[in-house]
This record gives structure tokens, sequence and C-alpha cells, in this order.
């Protein structure tokens, strides 16, 4: 029997459209209410705090306020939020950091459709999801078997590592995570010694090596 959705209201946060559009089709279909979309994880949080969900879906990469920095912010004002955060990448780092933030459940964005509506019904019964897929890679790393240099990060040097490897500035990793700029500073100095890199561009090819950005 096919999951049912029925009486679940839902936000759902994507910056592109057309992937809001397909996520909203097949949820409804699954008889889900769409109560709110959001294109930034600013709009996410404003959209749980209006609305109050059962679930709220929403992608890992997103610009301004990403993903993780969003969750990290709305499990803060709303600590019952429940959380499913997709992503198209597959490394272990960033499931692994959504989690311990306080997702309820992570889904890659490759998975079958049938999956996501699964997982939305878990998680929106508060029950923790991870993406079968995944859930071996996530195991390893748990046990310190994952090799990714990001591992040594924290994950407000993680968040950063990510903003400043996707190209964005000090002063605009700044201004997005509501930090002065000698704090991102400290941070970029913390993980340019524990990543061994000398500059933004190694710092974007660790970045990539290890899935986390696209080349």
């Amino acid at each position: 029997m096919a999951t049912s959705l029925e009486n679940l209201r839902l936000v759902l946060a994507d910056d592109h459209a057309i992937v809001r559009m397909g996520f909203r089709m097949l949820l409804e279909g699954a008889g889900a209410t769409i109560v709110a979309e959001a294109d930034s994880g600013e709009a996410a949080i404003a959209a749980v705090g209006e609305h109050q969900p059962d679930a709220l879906v929403m992608d890992v990469t997103m610009p301004g306020l990403g993903g993780l920095c969003a969750l990290d912010r709305l499990r803060a004002r709303h600590p019952g939020a429940r959380v499913l955060m997709l992503s198209a990448h597959e490394d272990s780092q960033i499931p692994m950091r959504a989690l311990r933030s306080g997702a309820t459940g992570y889904l890659s964005k490759r998975a079958q459709p049938q999956e996501l509506v699964r997982a939305v019904a878990q998680v929106a019964r508060g029950q923790r999801y991870v993406d079968p897929e995944l859930a071996p890679q996530l195991a390893l790393a748990q046990f310190g078997g994952s090799n990714d240099p990001a591992d040594a990060l924290t994950d407000k040097e993680f968040a950063v590592f990510l903003e400043l490897a996707k190209g964005n500035s000090v002063t605009q990793v700044a201004d997005t995570h509501k930090l002065s700029p000698s704090t991102v500073g400290t941070h970029l100095y913390h993980i340019k010694q524990k990543l061994n890199a000398a500059n933004a561009a190694e710092l974007a090819l660790i970045a990539v090596r290890s899935g986390l950005i696209e080349a």
C-alpha cells in the first residue's frame, strides 16, 4: 500500500522553483497540504514560525543562509520543529552534521520519489529517518572510519568553510551569519590550520574533493 500523507501540513524550502513544484505535486498527490514555500533559509524559518507545519522539507544548499545554518536557527527558535533535510551531495559530512544539529531526517535528492513520501511521513511523526543509501557511510564515519579532512572542523568552522569554499568573502560570510569580520577571520585561521590550506583556492579544492561543493 502506498504511503499516505493525509492531513499533514508541510513547508517546502528549496531555491529552485521547478524543484519545489515537483515536490509539491508529489507530496500533494500523497495527500499532504503544502502551506508555504520558501526559497531561502531565512524564508523557511519565517514560514515555520507563521504556519507551524507538521514538517519542513528543506534543501541543504541555498543562497544566503544555507540549510545547515537555517536548521541551527530554526531549532533555537522552534525546538520541536521536525525537519527533513535534502541534498544532492552524497558525502557523509553534511548529513552527519545536519542530524547532529537536530534534523529529524536526511534524504538524498537522488532517491526515488516514493522514498521522499516515506521519509516525510516518518519525519512528520517525529521519527528519525536516514537515507538507506547513506546509512552505511554515516555509520562508518560515526566510528572514525572517515578520511574526510573536514572531520576536524567544529560545526561553526564547517559552516564558514563551506561559504568560503564557494568563493564568498570574509565580509559576505560575516553578513550572512551575523558575525563580526574578525570572528570569521579567526574561524578562517583555524580552518586553514586544521586543513593545512594556504588560501581560498586550496579550501575550495578540499571542498570539491570531499564532495561538499561542485567544481
